[in-house]
């Protein structure tokens, strides 16, 4: 079971200032990390952010290193603290804390962990190797289907985003371990050369689990042939972004009839949801089941079970010894995104307990670290935001009133929260015991979340108040079914807010941000969710025509930039979040300047205030990033790389043009009559 689809942000948040005056603050800018020897009207990315990437060369470990990415680290930090407190505590049974402590022992240590080698993994795959006929794997893929197992496609209860208060289950595309299709299925050198880099990891990785040369080598063919199946079979990134064209729902009869070798019913009836919750359900992508169905009724027994244990090799790797870590990390690390040396065990042990008792941690966090005024200051600036957000709105020319109507009653509608839910998940079903193998208990907490999910889903009301990110987060989000905008408290610190320092900074970094969020319900994907989070159609056909026509110049700019010599970004895959970057500049540049109008601010260190949000912006962003993940990156991100988030988008934003300058004949300036406009 997975969670439905977001619209994250890889992103940031803020409070606003209300202890000091806005004269006693301070600038916000570091101007070390400026380069001055690049002119802003060339390169502004350089300019803003040269003399960061100088001081913070790319460490080993990372693909991508930059400021967001730094105060990652540095909450991994505070939350391995806490981890190591519960560590060396006394707890009774039972508790969460005592839950924590024991998975957190199991994940550092590493001497059990490298004397069992595979075995936890193996009693399964003995099972596989058992069985003779497809209906015994089928047992076993039941066997497995409590533990939160799916094979082939993605299967989960989610909302019914043509009835948003609605949860309904949703069959989705998947079932290939690169996630893109084009790993699979694109010629050119760089691409075939990772597609022969998979073929070899898939043999070192059998032959690790037990299996000897010639039986590893007859797996892979297996595996690749199914998967490169699927990925044929599968759409684009990009084209899952069209939430009408991956919306199709059905009767369970009309499913059994079209897809019967999917054998749904089954399937999730040992997942623990009850038939009559199934009755209808969403399929997102038809072409793909009716495919996936054709190839399930083909698989011979060898297939199958190969497919399957490659699914156990891979979800077990990063629980299982020393050698088996690094050979998962030798590919997907080192070949696929660059990356020169795994993270350290206290960074990784920490990120898989966050991955499996994260809210649980988030409780603790914010208790430590997150006071209650900080809540209430990020209230104020997101108030301050929605206004500025429905004055751009109300001043569109190509929108009708009647559209700008529905517009401002979905902005007045956003559900906000901030820091952290108000009420906490229970976790008492969790039995975590020390007297089993770390990947064992990782199976555990896979059942937990499984169970978790069918009991809170199935047959019940969409939860408004359920979090999708963790309190301790470093990121925001956007969901368009509940029309909601999230900001863990993770982010509320520097560099997305200073409390030290005034407002042309902060509404430069996470005033953007939240502009940003906002903006995500009028992109290309979220316009076509309505207040209450229905997937309806609110646009009169010309209004729909006018943003059509206007967001296509986004795509067409953007999948014009070279992001490496031989690679183009995707402008389409992109799209939201440039007119979200694009839409947050535009709605927090307003707000800064409703916040500032009767009492202007000053020019500190020798950049005036309008220069400092310009300059708060792009510090966000800066990074140092190996080829490869940017490469990766380009295929699977919808964001569009650090560099062109700022020089991609500022040409755009007229007030920047007057903070700094830029005139005709500068690298960077575009003519007024081809800057993008939206909102």
């Amino acid at each position: 079971m997975r969670i439905r689809r977001l619209i994250p942000a890889v992103a940031f948040v803020s409070m606003s200032v209300v202890a000091l005056a806005q004269g006693d603050l301070k600038s916000g800018i570091d101007v070390a990390n400026l380069d001055r020897s690049v002119s802003p009207a060339e390169n502004f990315y350089e300019f803003a952010c040269g003399g960061w990437m100088k001081s913070h060369p790319l460490p080993a470990a990372y693909a991508r290193y930059g400021s967001f990415d730094q105060l990652a680290e540095n909450n991994d930090k505070r939350i391995n603290t806490i981890l190591n407190e519960l560590k060396s505590g006394s707890f009774a049974a039972g508790t969460t804390e005592r839950k924590l402590s024991d998975l957190y022992k199991l994940a550092i240590d590493s001497v059990r962990r490298n004397k069992l080698g595979v075995e936890p993994a193996m009693p399964v795959i003995r099972q596989m190797e058992a069985a003779k006929t497809v209906g015994e794997l089928f047992a076993i893929q039941l066997e497995l289907a409590p533990k939160g197992d799916s094979e082939f496609m993605g299967m989960y209860i989610g909302a019914d985003e043509k009835n948003a208060g609605h949860n309904i289950l949703n069959i989705s595309q998947g079932g290939i371990t690169l996630g893109q299709k084009e790993y699979y299925l694109d010629t050119d050198s760089t691409t075939a050369g990772i597609r022969k880099a998979y073929k070899k990891h898939i043999v070192r990785m059998f032959c690790l689990y037990g299996f000897t040369e010639q039986q590893a080598q007859k797996k892979m063919q297996n595996v690749m042939k199914l998967e490169t199946e699927l990925a044929r079979l599968s759409k684009s990134t990009t084209e899952l972004r069209d939430p009408q064209a991956n919306y199709h729902k059905m009767t369970l009869a009309d499913f059994n009839a079209k897809y019967p070798n999917v054998k749904l019913v089954q399937v999730m009836n040992a997942t623990g949801v009850k038939t009559e919750y199934i009755q209808e359900l969403v399929v997102g992508q038809p072409e793909f089941v009716a495919g996936a169905d054709k190839l399930i009724g083909s698989l011979t027994p060898d297939e199958y079970r190969d497919y399957m244990e490659w699914g156990q090799i891979m979800s077990s790797a990063n629980y299982l010894s020393d050698e088996i870590v690094a050979a998962q990390f030798d590919f997907f690390g080192k070949t696929l995104t660059g990356r020169k040396e795994n993270f350290p065990l206290w960074k990784r042990a920490t990120g898989q307990v966050e991955s499996m008792m994260g809210q649980a941690l988030g409780k603790i966090y914010v208790d430590k670290y997150f006071p209650a005024s900080s809540k209430e200051r990020m209230k104020t600036l997101v108030h301050n935001l929605q206004v500025a957000l429905g004055e751009r709105i109300k001043a569109q020319s190509w929108m009708s009133d009647v559209t700008k109507k529905n517009a401002l009653d979905k902005l007045n509608a956003f559900y906000v929260k901030i820091g952290y839910p108000d009420k906490w998940i229970d976790m008492t079903d969790l039995n975590i015991d020390p007297s089993k193998s770390y990947y064992e208990n990782i199976v555990e907490c896979n059942r937990f979340w499984t169970k978790w999910s069918v009991d809170t889903k199935a047959g019940k009301p969409v939860d408004r108040d359920e979090w999708f990110m963790y309190p301790q987060t470093v990121n925001a989000y956007y969901n368009p079914t509940t029309n909601e905008i999230c900001f863990p408290a993770g982010i509320l610190q520097p560099p997305f807010f200073d409390p030290t320092a005034d407002d042309a900074f902060n509404y430069g970094a996470i005033g953007v941000v939240i502009g940003h969020e906002m903006t995500h319900g009028f992109d290309d994907s979220g316009r076509h969710y309505d207040k209450d989070g229905n997937m309806k159609d609110w646009w009169t056909e010309s209004d729909a025509k006018n943003f059509t026509e206007r967001a296509d110049k986004y795509a067409e700019f953007f999948s014009a930039i070279k992001v490496l010599p031989d690679l183009n970004a995707n402008g389409r895959l992109t799209l939201g979040e440039n007119l979200a970057d694009h839409g947050g500049l535009q709605v927090a540049f307003y707000a800064y300047k409703n916040a500032t109008k009767n009492a202007p601010l000053k020019t500190i260190d020798g950049f005036t205030p309008d220069q400092r949000f310009f300059l708060a912006y792009a510090g966000v962003w800066s990074a140092n990033s190996t080829d490869e993940d940017i490469r990766n990156r380009t295929k699977s991100d919808p964001h569009s790389i650090n560099k062109w988030r700022v020089n991609g988008a500022l040409p755009h934003i007229d007030m920047w043009y007057d903070a700094f300058g830029v005139k005709p004949g500068d690298k960077m300036f575009i003519p007024k009559s081809e800057r993008l406009e939206l909102w």
